[in-house]
């Protein structure tokens, strides 16, 4: 009988976690994961992941580190204070787990990142203290039918919550009067953009963190593996009185967001090799249809005009992108008006436009519908220069 001594067994970086009667070590391996947010939540969020072995992941977040940050966030140091908070983070995860590929982004998810970014990724995992990007992370996931995990924490408390696609209620169902006033004075009436209000600011401690980014990573796990998560409701923590409980949230009939792409078909090209007009007619030829339209994944500020002279600035940027202030004619200072597109139909002179001059971020989804069907268009051209060292299968 041959006797096998505790020195002749080897243990793997996962052997433990292996020992978990379901776990699947592939599952977290193979996934593809975006990160939306790499603050106190997106810290902890990646950390985890890291731990766990999930080794395809990408971080979206677009501001810099300061020293405030340093007491909520595990992966900052203070050598990184004025760096991107993504690129700290991506190279902090590198080590733990040497062997992943991060592709750290910097860019305001609502205006810099195309649908095709979420439609890469296996699920989504989210860490912000803003309602407008939970809101565009909502709509986005569920076009592209794809599963996220929001993450909110204030003081010592915070709450996870999972929302998969085709599966109400969703986040925007969660949103009552108070929200949804909260989302209009981002906005004056004619769609520019108040001053900021100051994110990155909720007071909240790294405990905190912890906690609910530990469930939104636990319910990523059990995603993966085919278990039950709280689809439709949230986890619900209250750190005096150390209460939790879960809740179900209510459908709204009326969600804007409760809309998924029937199909859709990946491009060669790339935004710069296209012209809008070029797209048309190759969604003209795919539907057998001559009256189309050729819908954007955001809405497009396409100029300012002043009523009192008259004068235009052609601009083609998200609606979002201009201040109030900027709205202002330089001529009078009157208060321009904004004229703003939704898409073309392929007699606009814009036509001629570059699908990279329009605006729109690259690795977009453009969709085309007629009045009876409808796809949509994805410009896999740009995976490379969105997805870096994950454009394998990407796209």
């Amino acid at each position: 009988m041959t006797i096998i001594s505790k020195s002749d067994l080897h243990e793997d970086r996962y052997s433990r976690l292996r020992l978990i009667p379901w776990w699947d070590q592939e599952k977290p391996a193979a996934a593809r994961v975006l990160v939306i947010g790499a603050g106190a939540l997106g810290n902890e969020i990646l950390k985890n992941l890291a731990l766990l072995g999930f080794r395809n992941v990408i971080i979206v977040d677009m501001d810099k580190i300061d020293e405030s940050n340093l007491s909520r966030t595990i992966l900052f140091r203070t050598s990184d204070i004025g760096d991107f908070k993504v690129n700290a983070a991506a190279s902090a995860y590198l080590s733990i787990a040497p062997d992943a590929l991060l592709q750290p982004i910097v860019a305001n998810v609502t205006r810099e990142c195309g649908l095709g970014l979420f439609a890469s990724c296996d699920l989504i995992l989210a860490g912000l203290d803003n309602r407008e990007a939970r809101l565009w992370i909502n709509r986005s996931a569920w076009k592209v039918n794809r599963p996220w995990i929001d993450g909110a924490i204030e003081g010592i408390n915070g709450v996870a919550r999972v929302f998969l696609p085709g599966a109400a209620p969703c986040y925007e169902c969660t949103l009552g009067e108070v929200d949804w006033a909260i989302l209009e004075r981002r906005m004056s009436c004619n769609l520019l953009t108040h001053e900021e209000v100051a994110e990155g600011k909720v007071p909240t401690t790294p405990t905190i963190s912890s906690i609910v980014a530990g469930i939104q990573v636990q319910e990523a796990v059990k995603l993966l593996h085919g278990l039950p998560t709280l689809s439709g409701g949230g986890f619900v923590f209250e750190g005096l009185q150390h209460s939790s409980y879960r809740v179900e949230y209510t459908v709204n009939p009326d969600c804007m967001s409760h809309y998924t792409l029937p199909s859709v078909v990946s491009l060669p090209q790339g935004s710069s090799e296209l012209t809008l007009h070029e797209l048309w007619q190759r969604a003209s030829n795919d539907l057998a249809s001559s009256e189309l339209t050729i819908e954007f994944s955001r809405d497009v500020l396409h100029k300012l005009v002043c009523p009192h002279c008259a004068a235009e600035e052609i601009l083609f940027v998200p609606v979002g992108s201009i201040s109030y202030e900027a709205g202002r004619c330089r001529a009078d200072g009157h208060m321009r008006v904004v004229h703003t597109l939704h898409g073309y139909e392929g007699r606009e002179s814009y036509g001629s436009r570059k699908l990279s001059e329009l605006g729109l971020p690259p690795f977009d989804i453009f969709t085309a519908r007629t009045s009876s069907r409808e796809t949509g268009y994805l410009l896999a051209g740009d995976a490379p220069e969105v997805l870096g060292p994950l454009t394998q299968g990407g796209a």
